[in-house]
C-alpha cells in the first residue's frame, strides 16, 4: 500500500497541472482580496480554472472570493491571479490556507503581489486608501510552518526580517503624486470572523499596527518560507471599530474595494512591470 502523497508531491502535482491548461508561464503571482478580484477579468489572454478542478486547492466560502485561478497577461506581464483565498475562520488549517502559495512556487513564480481589504486605524487613512505594507503582527495563533519541517521548500527557521520587499513597496509609493492616498503601514492579522471590538483596536494601535485583516500572514510566512519575494497591499475598505461612530459591515468591505476598482488597477498595472524587471535581474 502506497503512503499518501506529501505537501510538496501534492504542490507539485497542482502545479503540473495548471502549467499543462496553459501556455503561458508566470512568474509573478498575484492573490486578490475582498472586492478586489475584479482586476482577473481585465487580464489578456486569459484562462481561467476554477480552484474546485486543481487537486488540493482549497475552496473559498467567503463573499467577493470567486474562487478562480486566471492566467493572462497585465502590462505586457504574465500573470499567476487567484480571484479570492481561503482563510483560517473558514475552518481551514494554516497549511491548507497556504498550499495556493506553495503551488504558485512550484510553478516558476518567484515573486508574491498579496492583496486585501482591511480596517484602518491609523487616523491619516481613509476609505479607500491604498497602503504598502511594510511590517506585520501575527495575531492568529496560527502559522503555516508548524509541524514537520519540508526541506524542499525551505529552512526549519526561515528569517522574517524584511518580509516585504523594500524596492516592490517604494514602486508603489512612487504613484503617491499621480493617485494619491497610497501609504505604507504595519498590518495586524487576526483569526475573525467576528470583527474586532474598541478596546481591541485600541490595543493594536498601542502596539504599532496601521491596520487590522483576517488574512495574507499566512502566505507571506509560506512565501519567505520559500524564498519568493512579497509585495503586499492592504485596501482600507473600512475604519476600525469606534474610529468611525458607524458599525462596520461586509457590504461596505465589498463596495469600497469596488469604488477604488479603477485606481487599484491602475497601481497593480504601472508596479507589476516594474517588478518583473527586478525578478529578471535575479
Amino acid at each position: 500500500m502506497s503512503s499518501p502523497a506529501s505537501e510538496f508531491e501534492l504542490a507539485d502535482r497542482a502545479a503540473q497541472f495548471i502549467l499543462s491548461r496553459c501556455s503561458l508561464r508566470p512568474r509573478i503571482g498575484l492573490v486578490l482580496g475582498s472586492g478586489l478580484g475584479g482586476f482577473a477579468d481585465d487580464l489578456n489572454q486569459v484562462a481561467k480554472i476554477p480552484y474546485g478542478e486543481i487537486c488540493g486547492f482549497p475552496q473559498s466560502t467567503a463573499i467577493g472570493h470567486a474562487g478562480t485561478l486566471a492566467l493572462g497577461m497585465a502590462s505586457g506581464v504574465v500573470i499567476a491571479a487567484m480571484q479570492g483565498r481561503v482563510h483560517l475562520y473558514e475552518g481551514y488549517t494554516a497549511k491548507q490556507v497556504v498550499f495556493p502559495i506553495r503551488v504558485f512556487s512550484r510553478m516558476g513564480i518567484e515573486a508574491v503581489v498579496l492583496t486585501n481589504a482591511a480596517g484602518g486605524i491609523n487616523p491619516n487613512y481613509a476609505l479607500g486608501s491604498l497602503v504598502a505594507i511594510r511590517d506585520h503582527i501575527n495575531l492568529q495563533g496560527r502559522n503555516p510552518l508548524v509541524g514537520p519541517n519540508e526541506e524542499r521548500f525551505g529552512p526549519r527557521f526561515p528569517d522574517m526580517t524584511d518580509c516585504y520587499n523594500a524596492q516592490f513597496r517604494q514602486f508603489v509609493l512612487e504613484h503617491k503624486r499621480s493617485l494619491g492616498d497610497i501609504h505604507e503601514g504595519v498590518y495586524a492579522a487576526v483569526p475573525g470572523p467576528s470583527y474586532e471590538t474598541p478596546a481591541e483596536i485600541q490595543f493594536l494601535r498601542t502596539i504599532g499596527a496601521d491596520l487590522v485583516g483576517m488574512s495574507t500572514v499566512p502566505e507571506v510566512i509560506a512565501a519567505r518560507h520559500m524564498g519568493m519575494e512579497v509585495l503586499a497591499i492592504s485596501c482600507v475598505t473600512n475604519m476600525a471599530a469606534g474610529l468611525s461612530g458607524k458599525k462596520i459591515s461586509h457590504e461596505e468591505v465589498l463596495e469600497t474595494g469596488e469604488r477604488v476598482r479603477s485606481k487599484f488597477q491602475v497601481l497593480l498595472c504601472s508596479v507589476l512591470p516594474s517588478i518583473e524587471q527586478v525578478i529578471a535581474k535575479r
